[in-house]
C-alpha cells in the first residue's frame, strides 16, 4: 500500500525520512547533491525529508528550495555530535532559526582541520552541483556542548531535538551512556530502522518518548530505507511537534521499511 498522502480521519499520512546526509558530510557520497536527493525522494514517494549533515546546516537551504518546487517538505538541521560523543538530530523549518543554529555550531565546533584524502570532502553545492563552499574544519568531531545544552539551544530556536540511532553500537545513547533515562530531555528517540518491534517493546523506549526511524542515508540508494509514517494536518514542523505530543489525532503512526 502506498501510504503517501493518504487521508485518514481528516488528517494526512506522510512518509518521512528524517535523517539524510548530503555531500557536505565527510562520510557521505559526493553523489548526495541537492538535485539527486530530491529526485530519489520523489521516486520513493517520500513526502518529508530531514537534512542532517554532521555539525553543519550549510547544505540545507538549496535542498529546501528544490523540495518546495517538487512538492516535498524539507526540514533543515544537523546531526550533532555532542560532548558525550552522542549523535543527536536537530530539525528546523525556519531559515532564520537555521542560520542562528549554524552560528551556534560554528562557535562550538573545535578547530580540527579536515583531511579530505582520509575523512572525505566537505563541500556544499547549488542545484546545478556547482560548489558553493568548502568546510575546512572536520565536521565529525564532538562539539564542546553537552546533550542538555544542545537540547536547550535547539528548543530556544523552536526546533525539534532527537537522539539519533539510540541502539547503535557507536555514538549512541546506549553505547556512550549505557541506558535511556526516563526523564531524558528530548522530543523523540530515533532507532535504527532494522530494529524489531519486539526489541522496542522489550526495552520500553516508546514508553519514554515517541519512537521514529530514519535512513541515516549517506548514499542515494540508502535514502528512504528508514521511513516513519506521520499522521498530521500538513507537513510543517509545527505539525510534527503536535504529532509527537498526540494533539487532536496527530501521531507517529508507524515505522516501516521502504
Amino acid at each position: 500500500m502506498n501510504y503517501s498522502k493518504n487521508k485518514e480521519d481528516g488528517l494526512t499520512i506522510f512518509r518521512a525520512d528524517l535523517h539524510v546526509h548530503t555531500c557536505l558530510s565527510p562520510c557521505g557520497s559526493l553523489d548526495m547533491s541537492p538535485v539527486r536527493i530530491i529526485e530519489e525522494a520523489r521516486q520513493k514517494h517520500i513526502d518529508i525529508l530531514g537534512i542532517t549533515d554532521h555539525n553543519s546546516t550549510r547544505q540545507c537551504k538549496e535542498i529546501m528550495d528544490l523540495g518546495h518546487k517538487a512538492g516535498i517538505a524539507v526540514w533543515g538541521g544537523a546531526e550533532i555530535n555532542t560532548r558525550e560523543e552522542v549523535h543527536c538530530l536537530a530539525l528546523f523549518d525556519d531559515l532564520k532559526a537555521l542560520d542562528a543554529f549554524q552560528q551556534w555550531l560554528d562557535r562550538w565546533l573545535p578547530v580540527v582541520k579536515n583531511k579530505p584524502d582520509y575523512f572525505g570532502h566537505q563541500v556544499w553545492v547549488d542545484e546545478k552541483e556547482n560548489i558553493l563552499g568548502v568546510e575546512d574544519r572536520l565536521l565529525i568531531v564532538a562539539l564542546d556542548r553537552s546533550m542538555e545544552q544542545t537540547y536547550e539551544e535547539v528548543h530556544r530556536l523552536g526546533g525539534v531535538f532527537i537522539p539519533a540511532h539510540i541502539n547503535r553500537k557507536s555514538n549512541s545513547l546506549i553505547s556512550q551512556l549505557g541506558f535511556v533515562a526516563t526523564d531524558i530531555k528530548a522530543d523523540a528517540l530515533e532507532i535504527s530502522p532494522e530494529t524489531k518491534k519486539e526489541v522496542i517493546k522489550q526495552m520500553r523506549w516508546a514508553e519514554i518518548k515517541p519512537v521514529i526511524a530514519g535512513s541515516d542515508a549517506h548514499y542515494p540508494e540508502q535514502l528512504g530505507t528508514g521511513i516513519t509514517l506521520l499522521k498530521m494536518n500538513n507537513s510543517s514542523l509545527n505539525e510534527f511537534k503536535k504529532a509527537l505530543n498526540g494533539v487532536r489525532g496527530r501521531t507517529v503512526l508507524a515505522i516501516i521499511d521502504i
